[in-house]
């Protein structure tokens, strides 16, 4: 069971370079190990940091050595994970290059996974059939969360112009939430669709960004000096106009497009990942780590549970699902999706070893791991079965099958 929060630590801030490498690094040296001294260790870890979690050093991509079974990065705790993993099972490397990305969501119809790389304000497409992955909207406006709704639209969240949109069957984009009582948003972060029509998303200011999006005009949270040219760089900005960042929220927005406030700032600040339970009881949410700027604001980096009654605002029964504390270290949960039986399969950055995915059971209890060379920002079921797990890993795609599926559209 994780224990209570404490630490903090910055949002994607997670460390090729982790504190750890000392006096216990493991260096290869003609086909044998050492033990190095914390001076080697600290000279080795600029020259070379194995971006692996098992021993000996892990390859990854096309030319890497056939894995071993079962996978050694995927971690029993307990003996239920064991039901939801295959024992031959290996997880594999699939795409590398981007910068961060983001969002991905599965295509039922088209048999194609969509993916964003927040940083360079493209979406690709991972293709089932092939293994290919191409360009599919070269300029995506810094898209981050990604979901098909029930009828197989695209829905999609874009930093640079503070909005949610939903891609029609015709090609049409309709916009589902730009403002709330007359403002902008600040960054819709991540969405999901309701089987009732309505769209769910966060609303925080980890996209109010240079690398992201856009900065704040002078005087906003995230550019109180103004000295961030915030105009300067995209072709677009005037069209955006000058924006201060607001309370991040959580919303809803009903089939008729009216939205409604889910979660105020106060209730549940930093508002990352959301999913919901498959019969949609509960929803899911998470509270992340501080945001930019010198007046950024602290979430609890937890995962909060709610109560949710059909038809029925606000929700009820709030309470901490997980503070995601693991042996002593304050993980950074991202993004979320819950599988067919109720457990949650988390997105989390934090020391080398430790990132990847946690996987929870419905009270909230770690069951299993799936270690990775860096932070996972989201993830999501995929594949004609939906038997797939997709992780996007700092510039990294990777995949694993399991023994279970997604809850939901992807």
């Amino acid at each position: 069971m994780v224990t209570s929060v404490s630490n903090r630590l910055v949002r994607r801030k997670v460390l090729k370079g982790l504190s750890g490498l000392s006096a216990g690094l493991v260096l290869p040296q003609a086909g044998l190990f050492k033990t190095a001294s914390a001076a080697d260790a600290d000279t080795a870890s600029k020259a070379f940091l194995p971006d692996v979690t098992t021993h000996p050093p892990r390859q990854w991509g096309p030319d890497a050595p056939p894995s071993y079974a079962p996978d050694p990065d995927v971690v029993v705790i307990d003996r239920s994970f064991r039901d939801l993993v295959s024992g031959n099972a290996t997880i594999h490397r699939v795409w590398d290059k981007g910068v961060w990305i983001e969002g991905p969501a599965w295509s039922a119809e088209g048999r194609y996974l969509l993916f964003s790389d927040t940083v360079t304000s493209r979406q690709y497409r991972y293709l089932w059939e092939t293994g290919d992955v191409t360009v599919f909207r070269p300029e995506a406006y810094h898209c981050n969360g990604t979901t098909f709704d029930y009828v197989g639209r695209q829905i999609s969240c874009e930093h640079f112009l503070r909005r949610v949109v939903r891609w029609e069957h015709d090609g049409a984009v309709h916009v589902v939430a730009d403002h709330f009582e007359g403002k902008p948003l600040n960054s819709p972060n991540d969405v999901i669709a309701h089987p009732d029509g309505s769209i769910w998303f966060t609303d925080p200011g980890y996209g109010d960004s240079i690398a992201e999006g856009h900065a704040d005009a002078a005087g906003g949270e995230a550019n109180p000096d103004g000295r961030i040219r915030w105009r300067i760089g995209e072709e677009l900005i005037g069209a955006v106009g000058g924006m201060h960042k607001q309370p991040d929220h959580t919303f809803r927005v009903d089939p008729s497009g009216r939205i409604d406030v889910v979660l105020t700032q106060e209730q549940l600040p930093n508002p990352n990942g959301l999913c919901f339970s498959p019969d949609f009881s509960r929803l899911y949410v998470i509270s992340t780590g501080r945001q930019s700027g010198p007046g950024g604001h602290d979430g609890d980096m937890s995962v909060h549970v709610f109560d949710l009654h059909k038809q029925e605002l606000p929700l009820s029964n709030p309470r901490l699902l997980t503070n995601m504390r693991f042996e002593g270290v304050q993980m950074i949960p991202d993004g979320l999706k819950a599988d067919i039986y109720g457990n949650l399969w988390c997105g989390v950055s934090g020391p080398l070893g430790l990132c990847g995915v946690f996987v929870f059971n419905p009270d909230g209890h770690l069951i299993g791991r799936i270690r990775l060379p860096h932070g996972v920002s989201n993830l999501t079921f995929g594949g004609p079965k939906r038997d797939w797990l997709f992780m996007c890993a700092g510039e990294s795609l990777y995949r694993l099958q399991v023994n279970t599926q997604g809850a939901g559209p992807a």
